[in-house]
């Protein structure tokens, strides 16, 4: 590896946003800084896959359907 290109890679400590933490190593920071993280992706929707739903606003899922329901890949 070349010398003086590549960021420094050290321990970090993580906080939780319940209060629990952890060590990781990071480029983040400095050595020893505390990273404090405002979302958990523990719990966020986005890392858990949350309530997963279609949402029918203005009829679209039902056009679409009557549209290409009857649409087939098959040969007949």
């Amino acid at each position: 590896m070349k010398d003086g290109i590549h960021p420094d890679y050290h321990s970090i400590n993580v906080v939780m946003t319940d209060g629990t933490s952890y060590q990781t190593h990071s480029t983040w920071g400095k050595e020893g800084d505390t990273l404090t993280l405002e979302i958990d992706p523990k719990v966020h929707p986005a890392w858990t896959g949350g309530n997963q739903r279609i949402l029918n606003a203005g009829g679209r899922v039902a056009q679409f359907n009557k549209r290409f329901g009857n649409f087939s890949l098959t040969k007949k």
